[in-house]
């Protein structure tokens, strides 16, 4: 066997590939889920704050501090997880060619970006 040849994989072999990939695919939507959480309760802690801060000035923190650093821990959780996810991809490739697209990676794209929306709407007090 010559290292251009795709491998044979007994039937076992596939299914235990396959449920390794899907084992990945379900561990980055969690972690997607998750910061997607902290982005959202970031954002709306820093809004409903804003809100009572009008109503009462004495605040033990901001609320622009407080809405910030959770968008931030979201967004880089996010960050380390499509890191994680696209090495782990990776690995699996180098031994079944073959593998169906990931779309958790999309997803991550596309939470990035509302995190970015969210991030630049509280430092900016939108």
């Amino acid at each position: 066997m010559t290292a251009d040849e795709p491998l044979e994989f007994d039937r076992s072999t596939q299914l235990a590939l396959e449920r390794t990939r899907l084992a990945l695919e379900r561990t980055t939507m969690a972690w997607i889920r998750t910061s997607t959480s902290l982005i959202a309760f970031g954002f709306t802690i820093f809004k409903f704050f804003e809100y009572r801060q009008e109503e009462h000035k004495e605040t033990i923190t901001s609320p622009l501090v407080v809405g910030l650093t959770m968008i931030i821990v979201g967004m880089l959780a996010l960050v380390l997880a499509t890191i994680q996810h696209f090495q782990q991809s990776k690995d699996m490739r180098r031994e079944d060619p073959d593998l169906p697209f990931s779309l958790a990676g999309i997803m991550a794209g596309l939470i990035m970006i509302l995190g970015m929306v969210a991030l630049v709407a509280v430092a900016w007090r939108l």
